[in-house]
């Protein structure tokens, strides 16, 4: 059985933690490589997680002929100029989201993978999720009525200066990080884009990131909300309502790779027995690689929700993150 041989981009505690661990537990995966600018930190996560190779560059792994694909969790402002140098040299590309820092930051990425002929998509792991997946579903079908509302909330208290998601001329802010969430989760469910946009944005006076967001998406059936911070009480929830029901999605961003989750439709549960939502993105988008067919969130998907996460930072008065 043939794996892909992947690379990884820096030591981020999301791709030692959480991405390497469940792609190496999928059946089409092959993490053969991570790449560090600290040498030493590179050995330590090659090491601690079994990789054979670590680098002490990026450019040393994407010179590695024995790499097919690069999954890059670099802090925001490097998704792009990492991911068009990965497909210059043939890689295909699995990227964190928010795919970019602005509309024309994704575009020119689009140019790059055509000019290159790989393959890049966003990492919205939750939306390979089984959970997400029967949400669609059960909205689409009827059983809730007629589709009306989406609404949200992801919320973390972090104030620390030096995490990259307090830095806010790297893509740092609440919107970057969590909000992108229900942008693009709504719109799954909804199967369509925003057509008009309105939000509210309170920064941190100290580090000029967008703290507490409030946003609401019209879309052509009905109505997405959710509030998002990155300075509330750790909390997250999604509600979907219909004419005649409604679902709730109980852990809907971070689902827990180690016990089952559940939705609620009406006044039943749905339980989903345990998976990992990295495990499956990284199957799926390794299977697209051996098949040669669209992975889970390609870059047109990506520009649509950046689109509406411009249009955000426009409706409530300020520049981008």
């Amino acid at each position: 059985m043939r794996k892909v041989r992947w690379g990884v981009l820096g030591a981020a505690n999301i791709a030692v933690k959480k991405v390497i661990p469940a792609m190496q537990r999928g059946e089409w995966c092959e993490i053969a490589a991570i790449a560090s600018r600290d040498l030493p930190k590179a050995r330590q996560a090659a090491a601690a997680l079994g990789i054979p190779k670590a680098y002490g560059s990026y450019e040393e792994l994407l010179a590695d002929p024995d790499i097919e694909a690069v999954y890059n969790p670099l802090p925001n402002h490097l998704h792009v100029p990492w991911s068009i140098r990965a497909a210059e040299a043939g890689k295909h590309v699995l990227c964190e989201k928010p795919i970019a820092l602005s509309v024309a930051e994704t575009r020119e990425l689009i140019a790059a993978r055509d000019k290159a002929h790989v393959k890049i998509g966003e990492a919205f792991m939750a939306r390979t999720h089984p959970q997400w997946l029967r949400a669609a579903e059960i909205a689409r079908s009827g059983r809730i009525g007629e589709l009306r509302v989406v609404s949200g909330h992801f919320s973390y208290f972090n104030r620390d200066p030096q995490n990259v998601r307090n830095i806010a001329e790297i893509g740092g802010g609440g919107i970057m990080d969590i909000g992108c969430y229900p942008i693009t989760l709504s719109r799954m469910i909804f199967a369509a884009e925003p057509v008009g946009v309105h939000a509210f944005l309170d920064r941190d006076p100290e580090f000029k990131t967008d703290r507490l967001a409030s946003v609401i998406l019209q879309y052509p059936q009905g109505h997405a909300s959710f509030t998002c911070s990155t300075q509330l009480v750790p909390y997250q929830r999604m509600h979907i309502f219909g004419t005649t029901g409604h679902i709730e999605i109980e852990i809907p961003f971070n689902a827990p790779p180690d016990k089952p989750t559940r939705i609620f439709v009406n006044d039943e549960v749905e339980e989903f027995p345990v998976c990992d939502q990295y495990t499956i993105q990284g199957e799926l988008f390794s299977r697209a690689i051996l098949d040669d067919t669209e992975v889970p969130v390609p870059l047109e998907d990506a520009l649509k929700n950046m689109t509406v996460i411009e249009e955000i930072f426009r409706s409530a008065g300020n520049a981008g993150a």
